[in-house]
Parts: structure tokens; C-alpha cells; sequence
């Protein structure tokens, strides 16, 4: 409607606005930007992100599924290996059973990748693009909600193990063993003796994201921006192990307002090793929702030849909403999906 649209215009002409800015920033740094499909044989290969699932029909009438992509990163990586070293990519990517004021089923996921560079220079990324929204928006501060958060300010970074002692009195080491394999029941004890709850079924990782979300995330990124560091192998997705402590990885996530709004990697480049890891997580995905999704061997031999490279996945959408003060991500769609009733 009209009026519904004239509300929410001044939040999309700063959209408009903070996307030049970030592309000029990338340029400015020779990243070439890509544009990748986002139709793709696998979506991605986590467990708990779900896709949106089609069919490819040829003019014979042979079909073969296919998925919208809930990342570009499988496209990425193998541009990476074909010998590009620094690129960047405003995707519109798309992930099922997620509406909320943060989510949305389409939304924009800008990410970049520096070939031979540390994630350490990711962060450094992270800190100028929070500086540059704000600043093109016309604002000294990031808000959501009420929490204000100053770009400005130097960058808190903690690790996870870190956070977990320190909001949740939870040593997270202590159910890591120097392998990467978890101790369930370790993790359990630990919570149960600081009041949270624990069930019987609960695995490991659903201990980990309980702490995460319940005691951890609300104190991310309040009053100045925080970089959640060092997460467990176990939780490393695409990241590569440190080399300084087998039992964590080269994953990080960026917070401002209590708002994830970016997952940055040292990327794994072992093939075999992240097959591994994609199968582990189609298991669990097959016994909670009943479903998998195929494994992308062109990715996984991809990797065998990528170089050493660190890249990050932001939600360009997020970004815009804390630069604005949006409340809700509709307000900086220019065209959201329409609801489904309930």
C-alpha cells in the first residue's frame, strides 16, 4: 500500500545509499565483485539451515532437483580455486522456516574473500564497514530495539570459551578433548550445576547454542561491537582448526546491539575433512527433520586446489536496519515475500 511504502522509503533510499558506500570500500580494496547463482545442486550442508527446494526440467523432460542457495559461499570457493584472490558478492540468498523481525526467507548476504590474508584482517573489515554504515547513514550510533551500540569504539573481542566462563560460569574446554571430539555429558554437568536446563535427549551442540543464546548472545555487542572468537571444532562449520589449540577453530562472529551480523572464517581447504564434516551434519539433520541435502563433490574437490584464504558472510539487511534504526528487516526491503497465514 501507499502509505505502508511511504514509511518505509527514507530506511530503503539509506539502504540505497550504504550498499554504494560498501562497494566503493571493496573497490577501493581491488575487490571485483561476482555474481554468482543462486540455483545450486546443494544449498549448504548445516543442519539446522534449511532451503528452498526445486526441480530442473530439461527439453528431453529429464529432471534432477535443485536448491536456491542459502549462502554463495559453495560459488565463491570455487572461484577462489579457479585463481581469483580477492572477490566480493551482494547475493540474494534465500533459508526456510525463518520469518522474525531478523529474518526473512530472502534477504541479502554480502560476503568477500582475501586469498593469502588472516582472518585477523577480516575483523579489521568488519570494524570499518560497522564505521562506514553509520557514518553514511547519517548516525554516530548503531541501534535495535533500544540497545545502542558505538561503532565507533574500539572492538571487544572475546572467545567463546571466554564468554562461556563469563556469562554462564561454564568452563566450554573442559568438554572439548584435544581430538575436537565433545563430551556431552561433561557439558550437561557443568550446566546443571549453574541452573540451566538440560535434557535428556539434548546433544552436545544443543547444550553449546542453548549457553550461546540464553546466556552469551545478550551481552554481544552492547556499547561497542564484539567479535565472538575462537569457536570449537565442533562448531567450525567451513573454518580451519587454529594452530595454537586443535581444539578450536578459525571462526568468529561479529555482534553489535546483540545482533549477529557477520560469521567470518580462516577457510578449510582439506576436501576430504570437510566432506566429513558436511556428512556428520546431514546425519543430524536427517534425525531431527528427517531430510539431507547432497554434498557438492565439485566444492569438495575445489578445495583441494583453493588457496589459503579467509572470507566472512554479513547480513547486508541487519546492517541497514542498525544503521537506521529500523525495528523490523521488512522496513529495509524494498519488496518483502509476502506472509504466510498461519
Amino acid at each position: 500500500m501507499p502509505h505502508v511504502h511511504a514509511d518505509r522509503r527514507p530506511f530503503l533510499l539509506a539502504r540505497n545509499r550504504i550498499q554504494a558506500a560498501l562497494r566503493m570500500f571493496l573497490a577501493e580494496q581491488d575487490f571485483i565483485e561476482v555474481d554468482t547463482s543462486t540455483l545450486q545442486v546443494s544449498p549448504g550442508n548445516e543442519a539446522h539451515l534449511h532451503a528452498f527446494a526445486t526441480e530442473a526440467i530439461t527439453t528431453a523432460g529429464a529432471r534432477a532437483p535443485l536448491y536456491l542457495h542459502t549462502s554463495p559461499e559453495f560459488a565463491c570457493k570455487k572461484l577462489l580455486a579457479a585463481g581469483e584472490r580477492r572477490i566480493a558478492c551482494f547475493a540474494h540468498t534465500y533459508r526456510n522456516r525463518e520469518r522474525g523481525p531478523l529474518h526473512h526467507p530472502e534477504f541479502t548476504m554480502l560476503e568477500w574473500y582475501r586469498v593469502g590474508e588472516s582472518y585477523e584482517v577480516l575483523m579489521q573489515d568488519c570494524a570499518a564497514l560497522l564505521q562506514l554504515a553509520a557514518e553514511t547513514a547519517g548516525t554516530r550510533v548503531l541501534t535495535f530495539r533500544g540497545r545502542v551500540t558505538d561503532p565507533f569504539a574500539s572492538v571487544e573481542r572475546v572467545t567463546v570459551a571466554e564468554a562461556f566462563q563469563c556469562h554462564a560460569g561454564i568452563d566450554l574446554l573442559a568438554s572439548i578433548d584435544p581430538s575436537g571430539e565433545t563430551d556431552r555429558d561433561e557439558l550437561a554437568q557443568a550446566m546443571t550445576a549453574v541452573g540451566m536446563r538440560v535434557s535428556s535427549d539434548d546433544t552436545w551442540a544443543d547444550l553449546f547454542s542453548r549457553v550461546i543464546v540464553d546466556k552469551v548472545e545478550p551481552h554481544l555487542g552492547m556499547e561497542r561491537p564484539t567479535l565472538l572468537t575462537e569457536y570449537p571444532v565442533a562448531e567450525a562449520a567451513l573454518a580451519r582448526r587454529t594452530a595454537y589449540d586443535p581444539r578450536v577453530a578459525e571462526r568468529f562472529e561479529l555482534y553489535a546491539c546483540g545482533v549477529e551480523l557477520a560469521n567470518g572464517f580462516g577457510e578449510l581447504t582439506d576436501g576430504p575433512e570437510q566432506k566429513r564434516r558436511f556428512e556428520l551434519e546431514m546425519r543430524e539433520k536427517q534425525r531431527v527433520y528427517g531430510e539431507t541435502y547432497p554434498v557438492d563433490e565439485d566444492l569438495i574437490a575445489a578445495l583441494d586446489i583453493m588457496p589459503d584464504a579467509s572470507g566472512i558472510a554479513l547480513g547486508f539487511d541487519r546492517l541497514v536496519m542498525l544503521a537506521t534504526g529500523a525495528s523490523r528487516i521488512e522496513q529495509v526491503l524494498w519488496a518483502p515475500v509476502a506472509d504466510i497465514p498461519e
